[in-house]
């Protein structure tokens, strides 16, 4: 039975992660806030999120926004509040700003922020380059403390996968950045997202397959082992969406073969279930 919790809103306490799920006078879920995680999952308006080559959208109500710091058990009421009634790009929402097709946004000085991403440029030998981070792709200096990390002039406008994780979560929505992982930032490898970085590992990397999904939530990073070159070192990193209309559990991710952010199912079903690539090789979750 939720109870009060001294506040407006009912409040369940849940295991496994732990969390408190928030719900009004009549029952209906409003967020689930999970501790020692800033990501925050609300109710909201539906949206669509889909591109041509995608079998199926994601149809949801809900969205993904950041606390200005880890959840530590005590429910911040004014900032749900607010946050419910916020109809201002989501974490999902923010994702979609750079898939194919996606039209360019600027920021009040001019710069572009936003629109369809590169992967990376291309390489003598045909393939996409890696190492594309989101400074990047917005083509300025960055600077981590003392180092200052100056963009690649031939890769503006790309994102490489993990780059467009910082792009989203980092630059966009705020959640720190570095270079070096320390614990309580967002590094710049995937395998050191999942290893380094704040919030709780939802589900753990035992290197196998994973088909047991009852602990993911949209806005989750959800981590594979995608090449077979680097041993089993996770090296591809991607946002969960949620279920699409046919039930697959549907993700967001950058990639070299299409060349830049999808939740398409070419050279490759954006899906953690089912026999495909992905899917036969997603290895672990974290919740920022």
């Amino acid at each position: 039975m939720p109870i009060r919790d001294g506040s407006a809103y009912y409040v369940s306490r849940l295991e496994e992660p732990a969390r408190s799920v928030v719900q009004d006078a009549n029952g209906a879920w409003l967020a689930t806030f999970t501790e020692g995680a800033s990501t925050v999952t609300l109710t909201g308006p539906t949206r669509t999120f889909d591109e041509p080559t995608a079998g199926a959208p994601v149809i949801t109500s809900v969205w993904v926004r950041l606390l200005p710091e880890p959840f530590a058990g005590r429910l911040p009421e004014r900032w749900l509040s607010a946050a419910l009634e916020d109809t201002s790009p989501d974490l999902l929402a923010l994702a979609m700003q750079y898939i194919k097709r996606a039209p360019p946004r600027f920021d009040a000085n001019g710069l572009q922020i936003a629109g369809d991403a590169s992967y990376g440029p291309t390489q003598t030998d045909g393939k996409r380059e890696e190492g594309s981070d989101f400074n990047d792709y917005l083509g300025i200096a960055w600077a981590y403390g003392e180092r200052v990390d100056e963009p690649e002039p031939e890769q503006r406008g790309s994102l490489d996968c993990s780059g467009f994780i910082r792009m989203v979560l980092g630059y966009r929505a705020g959640f720190p950045l570095t270079l070096r992982p320390n614990g309580t930032a967002l590094p710049r490898r995937s395998f050191e997202m999942l290893e380094n970085a704040p919030g709780v590992i939802i589900i753990p990397n035992t290197r196998a397959q994973i088909t047991d999904f009852s602990r993911l939530a949209p806005g989750d990073l959800v981590f594979f082992d995608a090449s077979s070159d680097d041993g089993e070192r996770i090296d591809h990193v991607g946002i969960f969406l949620g279920q699409d209309t046919a039930g697959g559990h549907r993700f967001v991710s950058s990639r070299k073969k299409i060349d830049g952010p999808t939740l398409g199912d070419y050279n490759g079903r954006s899906l953690l279930n089912g026999t495909g690539m992905y899917a036969k090789r997603f290895r672990a979750a974290r919740r920022l």
